[in-house]
């Protein structure tokens, strides 16, 4: 068996975010490298597990990684938004008792070079994918100035995102996050926790994933499938996929769905799905964060879905 490559964030947390769960199914989104699946399969025996990733890399390690736990685990190939839709539809709802989703890129990606998520790297790719379509390159080198402004506007909530945007125009091709990164350096922010090119790189990272529509139509198909005693444990790592996060989860806590200028209530007061199990963000003790620092960032929200 290889290194494992990394320890899992919120290791804790989520293993606490499903301490009633003892048997049924539990479905990680995001498996990657196989981690907060194998600490799940470890101290719930009683479990069956569903891991969905995208990457092939992954799924090869993750395979491995997880031959022990043989007819406990299941590893689909694909974008969580489609295959979950695949494994709601072809399993009984009232066995799946948890769904787990670490959103965003893996540290191993980061580490990675060749796979362009690095700001070091010397290839501009960010496909979680390698067989998709649409690479880093193809949105630096192809988009138009005001799709460049737009991603760097909602994806990186860059203040000078039209500055950014018409420098890359002018300026391009590039070739290289490296080189990306170091030639827009003048116009990137200068902070002392994140590297500046952090909201750049997040904005393009975004678009070529579609990182915002997954997480979305994941949401859509819990609330819509029928769910009915399930914990959703969601991790994300920046404040746009944490807010979408937040306001679903409230929408799904309403009894009420009236709009706040009705005079009285006529929707009868039943349409919440279940309740918030965690009313703020739930984030890394001190310890975790010394070992990872790249856990500061990330967020757990859960929610206990109970029709």
């Amino acid at each position: 068996m290889k290194d494992i490559p990394h320890i899992p964030v919120l290791y804790r947390e989520v293993l606490e975010a499903f301490d009633d769960v003892d048997e049924g199914i539990i479905i990680d989104c995001t498996m990657g490298y196989g981690g907060h699946s194998s600490l799940l399969l470890e101290n719930k025996p009683g479990i069956k597990l569903i891991g969905i990733d995208q990457d092939q890399t992954a799924i090869d390690f993750s395979t491995e990684r997880l031959g022990p736990f043989k007819e406990r685990v299941e590893i689909k190939k694909g974008r969580f938004s489609k295959v979950i839709k695949e494994i709601l539809k072809n399993n009984d709802v009232t066995e799946i008792k948890g769904i787990l989703a670490d959103i965003g890129v893996s540290s191993l990606q980061l580490d990675q070079k060749e796979r362009g998520f690095s700001y070091e790297s010397d290839t501009l790719d960010m496909r979680m994918d390698k067989d998709a379509l649409l690479s880093a390159s193809d949105v630096v080198n192809g988009y138009s100035v005001i799709e460049l402004e737009k991603i760097l506007r909602d994806y990186g909530e860059m203040r000078n995102y039209k500055q950014v945007a018409s420098y890359i125009v002018n300026n391009r091709p590039f070739h290289s996050a490296k080189e990306l990164s170091e030639k827009l350096r003048h116009l990137l922010p200068r902070g002392k926790k994140i590297h500046p090119a952090t909201l750049l790189m997040q904005a393009i990272r975004i678009e070529v994933n579609d990182e915002l529509g997954e997480l979305n139509t994941l949401l859509d198909e819990i609330q819509n499938i029928g769910l009915v005693d399930t914990d959703v444990a969601i991790i994300s790592f920046h404040s746009l996929e944490d807010r979408i996060v937040k306001q679903r989860f409230n929408e799904w806590s309403k009894e009420c769905i009236c709009p706040p200028e009705a005079f009285r209530c006529t929707c009868t007061r039943d349409h919440a799905i279940g309740r918030v199990k965690s009313k703020k963000p739930i984030t890394a003790k001190e310890d975790e964060l010394k070992k990872n620092p790249r856990s500061r960032s990330a967020k757990l929200r859960v929610f206990k879905i109970k029709r």
